[in-house]
């Protein structure tokens, strides 16, 4: 039988050419990819629940996928249009405050400001706060146009993110598979380690991430609320979100907190709106503490062991480039990078391709494994392991 294989060259030209096409198309499709991210992202914060129920029921997993999706579905839908009614009266309070302050603000920079013998003019500043808040107040009719046709598109794009969380949710396991079987078998237990280890980063960082987001939003809804601060709820789930950007995000937060202390003072502290501010300022202050050196180490903890100087960077430029979920998603990103490129590195110096303490690290009790038992265990345990 003539043999039809192909040489090494060729292999290395299909492979090449392979990879470019994918990156092309990534480029290409750079839209519907940040759609799929999104979608993948949803389903795996909710595949627990799925995995919950097909391992103490007799449910399939196409049950137990449909029964965890469209209960979230539910949730989605109806969470919002239970708190609309609240939201939208403190939105108005909040939003109106800072326009109030930021009118205050164009108007103070209109003047002259003299420190002894120096006069100092930010009346160009003054004119562009104004201008931002006519763009903000006046939406020029023209623009209803675009405003629809970007609403029909997002809708679309929801529809696309709505199917793709059930695919991922319905077939992931045979998409695993399908990756895993990519590589060779003799490297289909590293693919299967790597996957593991992997899995658990975004456990450990995105899990912990929303706990956080969580317990920051109630803790400075419940501060606000006790100072009387109108828009509290607003301010509180402002604060529980802006916990995404380190440092910045909380500051924001705060200076929101405060300026609408200055404008509108307590509902029930008998002070000026100038020591409530200042009242204001000081909880932030101590709160904020409080979850820099005992919160966020004990909900995140030193699983990803990342500079935190490099975390701030890439966060603040994902949230330039990318936004909210470019923030959330940039660092769980970055470390799966770096235990990838770990393991290439120690391919490639021949090395044994995990590190012990790695393995100690990485992995519970009952997941260890011996290194010379580890070829002995059928391809399907190992891939059940790897869940």
């Amino acid at each position: 039988m003539k043999n039809n294989q192909w040489s090494v060259s060729s292999r290395y030209v299909a492979g090449i050419i392979v990879f470019f096409a994918v990156i092309a198309l990534l480029i290409y499709a750079r839209e519907a990819m940040k759609m799929l991210v999104i979608a993948a992202f949803a389903a795996y914060l909710i595949s627990p629940a799925v995995t919950l129920l097909t391992n103490n029921t007799k449910l399939s997993r196409k049950a137990a996928v449909n029964i965890v999706y469209f209960s979230s579905l539910v949730v989605l839908v109806g969470l919002p249009a239970t708190l609309t009614p609240i939201f939208f009266d403190e939105i108005k309070i909040v939003a109106s405050d800072l326009l109030d302050l930021s009118r205050q603000i164009s108007v103070l920079l209109t003047q002259p400001v003299q420190f002894g013998n120096m006069v100092f003019h930010f009346e160009q500043l003054g004119q562009s706060f104004g201008q931002l808040q006519e763009s903000i107040l006046t939406p020029l009719p023209a623009e209803a146009l675009a405003l629809l046709e970007s609403t029909s598109v997002n809708v679309l794009w929801l529809l696309v993110i709505l199917v793709s969380v059930h695919l991922f949710m319905s077939e992931w396991p045979h998409m695993r598979d399908w990756l895993v079987d990519l590589a060779p078998e003799a490297y289909h237990y590293d693919m299967l380690e790597l996957y593991r280890r992997i899995r658990n980063v975004w456990m450990a960082y995105l899990r912990g991430q929303i706990v956080l987001m969580l317990v920051v939003g109630v803790v400075f809804t419940v501060a606000w609320l006790i100072l009387g601060i109108p828009g509290a709820l607003v301010l509180g789930v402002l604060a529980g979100f802006f916990t995404l950007i380190p440092d910045v995000g909380p500051f924001l937060a705060a200076a929101l907190a405060v300026g609408v202390a200055l404008l509108e003072g307590s509902s029930w502290i008998p002070l000026s709106n100038f020591l409530v501010a200042v009242i204001a300022g000081l909880t932030y202050l101590v709160l904020v503490s409080l979850k820099n050196f005992f919160l966020r180490p004990m909900i995140m903890g030193r699983s990803l062991r990342m500079n935190e100087a490099l975390i701030f960077i890439a966060i603040m430029i994902a949230t330039i480039l990318e936004g909210i979920m470019g923030a959330l998603l940039v660092v769980p990103l970055l470390a799966s990078v770096v235990v990838i490129m770990e393991y290439l590195r120690r391919r490639v110096l021949g090395l044994t391709p995990f590190a012990a303490e790695d393995e100690k690290q990485f992995a519970s009790p009952s997941e260890m494994i011996a290194p010379q038992q580890k070829n002995k265990i059928p391809a399907k345990e190992k891939r059940k392991r790897a869940l």
